[in-house]
C-alpha cells in the first residue's frame, strides 16, 4: 500500500490571524455588488446606485488598509537583510497603487 509522505503546508501570510474576518468583510462586500447590480436592474435612481458604489469603495479601502497594515507588521518588520528593502518597497508600491486610484 502506498502512502504520501509528502505534506502540504499552507503559508503564513500578514492576514493569517484575521482571515476569518477578512473573509466576512469580503464576503459582505460582494453582497453589496450584488446589492448594486439589482438596483440597476431595478433601473433604480442614479444617485442612489453611485451612493451604493461609493459605499463599496470604502469598505474595499479598509479591507486593503488591513492588509497593507498587517502586511508591514509581519512581512516586513519580520524580513532580515536585503529582503527588508524588497518588501519595503513592495509595500510602497501597494500604496502607491491604491492612491493613484483616487
Amino acid at each position: 500500500m502506498a502512502t504520501n509522505d509528502t505534506t502540504e503546508t499552507t503559508p503564513t501570510r500578514g492576514y493569517t490571524a484575521t482571515k476569518d474576518q477578512l473573509l466576512t468583510r469580503l464576503h459582505r462586500v460582494e453582497g453589496q455588488v450584488r446589492g448594486v447590480q439589482g438596483m440597476v436592474e431595478d433601473d433604480r435612481y442614479c444617485i442612489d446606485v453611485i451612493t451604493q458604489i461609493s459605499a463599496i469603495q470604502a469598505a474595499l479601502d479598509k479591507v486593503a488598509l488591513g492588509l497593507l497594515d498587517e502586511h508591514a507588521r509581519h512581512c516586513v518588520a519580520k524580513a532580515d537583510g536585503e529582503q527588508v528593502v524588497e518588501k519595503t518597497d513592495e509595500l510602497m508600491a501597494a500604496v502607491g497603487r491604491l492612491m493613484r486610484r483616487s
